[in-house]
């Protein structure tokens, strides 16, 4: 039992850590290299900021034998946030890749001036085109790379969550 523990706790905290480190990653790309992200790369961040606190607080519950119904339904609640993650980073893939359209917020539509005119011309907002990549390594997109972490942690919560369903397995 304490072995399966230690195991469950292990796997949140490194959902957690991986979260962060895509998190940590996309935050590099944008401050460091200078690429600004489009609308779907910003949404595609959304299940990363919140698997981090809670896979933090499914680990904390792990710690406790007695609190595996809640350790599970915290692995589910990941299994689900992740899997959406994933589903978004295939439909800005799938936008990349044209095989269908993206957003309104995608297409270059500029949002209608501000109060001030002239320093909305002077100071135009800069505009990222979700369909073009910004970079790619192996011919995948950071969305495609996104797919493969938020899926991968999906399905490894997905199995703890399993794991906790029976009582005494290790």
């Amino acid at each position: 039992m304490l072995a399966k523990t230690s195991m469950l706790q292990t796997t949140a905290f490194a959902i957690a850590a991986i979260a962060a480190a895509t998190l940590a990653g996309a935050w590099f790309f944008q401050l460091v290299l200078d690429q600004a992200p489009c609308p779907l790369c910003l949404d595609q961040r959304i299940p990363h900021y919140l698997a981090v606190p809670l896979a933090l607080a499914v680990g904390f519950l792990a710690r406790d034998p007695k609190r595996e119904e809640a350790t599970r339904a915290g692995f589910i609640a990941l299994a689900v946030v992740l899997g959406i993650g994933a589903g978004i980073g295939v439909y800005h893939a799938g936008v990349e890749w044209r095989f269908w359209p993206g957003p309104g917020t995608c297409t270059g539509i500029a949002p209608a001036p501000s109060d001030n005119i002239l320093d909305a011309l002077k100071n135009p907002p800069r505009f990222v085109s979700c369909e073009e990549a910004s970079w790619r390594f192996l011919g995948i997109s950071l969305a495609g790379y996104n797919v493969l972490i938020a899926g991968t942690l999906a399905w490894i919560a997905a199995r703890a969550a399993r794991m906790t369903s029976f009582r005494g397995a290790a």
